[in-house]
């Protein structure tokens, strides 16, 4: 198997993040149409592919620190500078613009589901019975309360 190295990683997460954009943006067109199904199947994929770009990223990490430099994002910049990858600064800002524009579509898609939860709650609560409570004031001119009562008819 060959060595991860940090730009073999990088390339890797462009793929995926380019997969994930696309899984967002399909996600938030089955959230606007309500289409549960849909939308989980897409949920299914997406959490895969998050996970697998966590392990991506760990790698590049380790790669990054194996190669001498800070084993995490802000490595990056030193190992970009002594590397001589020509392509690898492009494609380190592509991977963070597009991380941003992922975050992005999260949030928006997170306030849709947070609308559709809203709305389920108030169709739930419009089909409980409400409490048949009726306020009266009494002969003190205090409020009472009272309940229906359903009388017995003895015959």
């Amino acid at each position: 198997m060959p060595s991860v190295t940090p730009m073999s990683s990088l390339l890797q997460e462009q793929q995926a993040m380019t997969t994930l954009l696309d899984l967002l943006k399909q996600e938030q067109q089955h959230l606007v149409a309500a289409d549960i199904d849909a939308l989980m199947a897409v949920t299914t994929v997406k959490s895969a592919l998050v996970n697998q770009m966590a392990v991506l990223a760990s790698q590049r990490h380790g790669a990054l620190g194996a190669a001498g430099f800070s084993a995490q994002d802000s490595g990056m910049d030193g190992w970009i500078a002594a590397s001589g990858e020509t392509q690898a600064t492009p494609l380190w800002r592509q991977v963070l613009d597009m991380t941003h524009q992922a975050k992005e579509l999260n949030r928006v898609n997170g306030m849709l589901i947070n609308k559709h939860m809203s709305r389920t709650q108030g169709a739930l609560n419009a089909l409980r019975p409400q409490s048949h409570t009726n306020n009266f004031y009494g002969p003190s001119g205090h409020a009472t309360s009272v309940s229906p009562s359903r009388g017995f008819i003895v015959g």
